[in-house]
């Protein structure tokens, strides 16, 4: 069957090499297999997300020679469609208010008896402060309009039906176990920003027909959690694809914030769009 793949990267910066590699692992299996692949712009955080590096890597992602169908998809854009996941959540009482600081989360941390449990994201498990709250406490404090984020009740939503036993499907190794019960009560939207990546990205996927996700090896442990909301919402289980990630010579992973060296200095340098595709693990045409 044609794969549908998309590459989706949020415009906080300027492509690198382990970009275009996250592209182009993308664009194979949808070249290769006659199907279709889809760009998609994940700009939900305002804070850090802007318009001009949007443009800034289309253009990047042209000259590499790569094309999508049009229009792209700026997640921004889009923001009832997330609500509307979030109340159908609420509505089952599958997500409830949490009124928790930093400093409120580190406190309960700290005065407990044990040591802060991590989830496979390196953050810290939510202890579950205002998962039980009294519904007047709540009622109150929503009434006052006092800054919250959602979080996904993580037992609750495991004790539907089915959803202990999921598995995805990864390319090349088959079936894998899910263990979403490993990331506690996950925040879906907060004040800042109106909906999470976890919530955002197996949206759209569903809506874009995705059917195969190709992404970086970090984000193979979130598998188990997307899993968990596409069961929730009943949305279509794509298959997955985890690649390496791309490290520069000292073995560190090539990243926005250590200054990786960006396509567009790569093309004032004068390369070209072969020599930075093979640079990223493609050396072939992209016919």
């Amino acid at each position: 069957m044609p794969d549908i793949t998309r590459f989706a990267p949020s415009p906080t910066g300027g492509l690198h090499l382990g970009h275009v590699a996250s592209a182009l692992s993308g664009w194979r299996p949808a070249n290769e297999s006659g199907g279709r692949f889809v760009l998609r712009i994940e700009d939900i955080d305002p804070g850090r997300c802007r318009a001009a590096f949007a443009h800034e890597l289309m253009s990047d992602l042209r000259w590499l020679g790569l094309r999508w169908p049009e229009p792209v998809r700026w997640q921004s854009r889009h923001l009832g469609d997330y609500a509307q996941v979030l109340a159908r959540l609420g509505e089952r009482g599958l997500v409830y208010p949490c009124f928790c600081t930093r400093r409120d989360i580190a406190d309960e941390i700290a005065a407990s008896a044990h040591a802060p449990h991590h989830a496979p994201d390196g953050s810290v498990i939510y202890p579950g402060t205002c998962r039980d709250l009294p519904a007047w406490r709540r009622d109150a404090l929503l009434a006052a309009g006092t800054p919250h984020a959602l979080r996904l009740d993580m037992e609750r939503a495991l004790s539907v039906p089915g959803a202990r036993d999921l598995t995805w499907h990864e390319r090349g190794e088959g079936r894998q176990k899910c263990r979403p019960e490993l990331f506690g009560d996950v925040v879906l939207a907060r004040k800042d920003v109106l909906a999470s990546y976890h919530l955002c990205v197996t949206h759209d996927d569903a809506l874009q027909g995705i059917t195969l996700v190709t992404r970086g090896e970090d984000l193979r442990p979130a598998t188990s959690l997307h899993r968990l909301l596409q069961h929730l919402m009943g949305w279509a289980e794509p298959q997955y694809a985890h690649h390496p990630l791309l490290c520069d010579a000292s073995g560190r992973r090539l990243a926005k914030r250590d200054r990786a060296m960006t396509i567009a200095a790569m093309r004032e340098q004068g390369m070209s769009p072969h020599d930075v595709r093979a640079a990223a693990g493609y050396p072939g045409p992209l016919a």
